[in-house]
């Protein structure tokens, strides 16, 4: 008898104790997706803030910036390392350093252009030149045919990039804008991928060998040839260029080649289903890629609208407008990369980064420039 009450009375003491542990991970779960409500901008946030923005890159870029200062995007503002939910204006650091570390005129504003501003550390963005490849044998640093999105490229004089996706001229009855997508048979068929990759930083002539894997990864001419340079958009640097005359927005270029010899698909993530517009490319959004280097990734857009300055090697800078700003989601030879939503909605163009940031082009941006499809649909991706 006595027995059965001890008994008894533990059953209770153990359904108390999960239901306490059940009570506990309900709370933190509801505090968790409450904090990531406050990571995502509403539209109209958003609009004000890119007005701000553009009232303010000037102020903040000028020819001799603020010590420490790379760029400007818009975010969200972050207070005691808890998201508001509050639109800012995020100035983009190399890093985070104290007041008393800092002169007063290095100082960011606690407002610039009526807007709040916040402070995000990204290290020294860098693209082309400066990359440092992993050694170690990998997948995706392998030869393949048909090559997939993710796997090692890159001209015949570089070291080696990634292949974002396989695309095609936009066709008749296309539009950039608006986007429209048109109708017919594809007359040819490329690889898409950086211009820092494909054209080695604009010293590439068109008709120049790609190799598929890239040199760096074993590749040569031409046994490993797949595609040719077809074009490219122009980087603008400095030197000679100063980075406030830039107008530089993409990094990109393509490569022609066999139909048979390229696939759509992005290894480990499938078929690109849509793109999205920059309207709906948000603060706060999840996303993925699959990269030579460090294959399959996940990440959170931190920044979008970012002007931002990024190093080519070789002391040239550029300055990129209207890019978007990640957690780190990738290491040198992922350039190239295609960005996707969680539900494979493409919507960036991976181009540099550093330990603790990656930066993308824009993926409308990248179509009407190169005037390519990388996909048939426009969608809204999902946030998460």
């Amino acid at each position: 008898m006595e027995q059965g009450k001890r008994k008894k009375a533990g059953d209770t003491v153990k359904k108390d104790s999960r239901k306490k542990r059940q009570v506990s991970r309900t709370k933190g779960e509801e505090a968790m997706k409450q904090n990531e409500d406050k990571m995502i901008l509403t539209a109209a946030a958003m609009s004000d803030a890119q007005k701000a923005h553009s009232a303010a890159v000037e102020e903040i870029l000028p020819e001799q910036p603020r010590a420490n200062v790379v760029g400007l995007g818009v975010g969200v503002k972050w207070r005691k390392g808890v998201p508001t939910g509050e639109p800012a204006l995020v100035v983009l650091v190399t890093q985070k350093l104290e007041e008393e570390q800092l002169n007063p005129d290095d100082l960011v504003p606690p407002e610039l252009a009526g807007m709040q501003t916040d402070v995000l550390a990204v290290g020294y963005p860098v693209a082309g030149g400066t990359e440092t490849l992993a050694v170690a044998p990998q997948t995706l640093a392998q030869r393949m045919r048909p090559a997939e999105g993710g796997y090692s490229v890159g001209h015949v004089n570089i070291t080696a990039g990634t292949i974002a996706t396989c695309v095609y001229d936009i066709l008749p009855g296309g539009t950039v804008s608006p986007p429209a997508h048109g109708i017919g048979i594809p007359s040819k068929y490329y690889i898409l991928s950086n211009n820092h990759v494909l054209a080695n930083v604009n010293a590439a002539s068109v008709s120049d060998p790609i190799l598929q894997p890239g040199p760096f990864d074993g590749g040569t001419d031409p046994t490993d040839r797949i595609a040719t340079l077809s074009r490219f958009i122009p980087i603008t640097l400095f030197p000679p260029v100063l980075p406030p005359l830039h107008n530089n927005i993409i990094d990109a270029a393509i490569a022609e080649g066999q139909f048979h010899d390229l696939d759509r698909e992005v290894y480990w993530i499938g078929y690109v289903q849509g793109w999205a517009r920059k309207e709906n490319v948000t603060v706060g959004m999840k996303v993925k890629k699959t990269g030579r280097t460090t294959n399959f990734t996940t990440g959170r857009i931190t920044a979008v609208n970012a002007t931002i300055d990024v190093g080519y090697g070789g002391g040239r800078v550029a300055r990129f407008k209207d890019q978007i700003v990640t957690t780190n989601i990738s290491a040198g030879g992922d350039s190239g990369s295609l960005v996707l939503s969680l539900d494979n909605v493409a919507v960036g163009l991976l181009f540099a980064g550093s330990s603790i940031a990656t930066i993308l082009n824009q993926i409308e941006n990248v179509r009407s420039l190169l005037r390519v499809e990388v996909a048939e649909r426009i969608l809204i991706p999902s946030v998460g």
